[in-house]
């Protein structure tokens, strides 16, 4: 048996970008590594300069996701914007403009089971403390969404990510997690920041039950 940290994710829009092309901004369906990584580094002060501490978060936890709602009821926004300096396949900048597309998610909720890891630098107790007073303000991906309830939901003894889950309402939805605890659909998706100071990512398997 083991200690889990359950967040809920609830705001009007969310985004969690999945693999960029400079002038499309998609969001996956569920919340990333490095948004989750962002959001608890939010709440702790970690700033972007930090990398030390950026990287001792990430080595300290793993975590599964479920979709609280189902996919019907969870919609997509596109916005656009222009944006100057898009860097072009040879490496060079444009001279002109962009129209770049952004993608949100509406209506979605998400519960979050994080485990924490033996000699974690980040443990439960500090992130508990952080979700309770951010230093700096937490969001949904992006800065224009924003929460509309605190991240903290419960904390509780379980043995799986998977059955931590299954005792928080409402239940039921489609886990998406790192642990491979099930024979389900195994996605590769591009979430785990290298950390270095630029943007650039690992690929990460993520178990889906349905």
């Amino acid at each position: 048996m083991a200690e889990y940290l359950i967040l809920k994710l609830k705001g009007a829009m969310q985004a969690w970008g999945g693999h960029t092309y400079e002038d499309y901004r998609p969001s996956l369906a569920f919340p990333t590594r490095s948004g989750l990584l962002g959001l608890l580094g939010a709440c702790l002060g970690i700033k972007r300069s930090q990398l030390d501490k950026q990287q001792a978060l990430d080595k300290s936890f793993r975590f599964a996701v479920r979709a609280d709602k189902r996919e019907l009821t969870t919609k997509k926004l596109v916005d656009f914007h222009t944006v100057e300096g898009v860097v072009k396949i040879d490496g060079s900048t444009t001279d002109y403009p962009v129209v770049t597309r952004r993608e949100y998610l509406l209506d979605a909720e998400f519960t979050i089971a994080i485990e924490f890891l033996p000699g974690a630098t980040y443990n439960l107790a500090t992130i508990k403390q952080a979700l309770a007073k951010p230093i700096f303000t937490p969001f949904l991906g992006r800065r224009s969404c924003l929460l509309s309830r605190p991240l903290f939901e419960a904390q509780l003894t379980s043995n799986t990510l998977e059955e931590a889950l299954s005792q928080i309402e409402p239940k039921v939805g489609v886990i998406y997690s790192e642990i491979p605890t099930f024979d389900n659909k195994v996605l590769i998706v591009r979430d785990k920041p290298l950390l270095n100071g630029k943007r650039q990512f690992h690929d990460r398997k993520v178990y889906v039950k349905h």
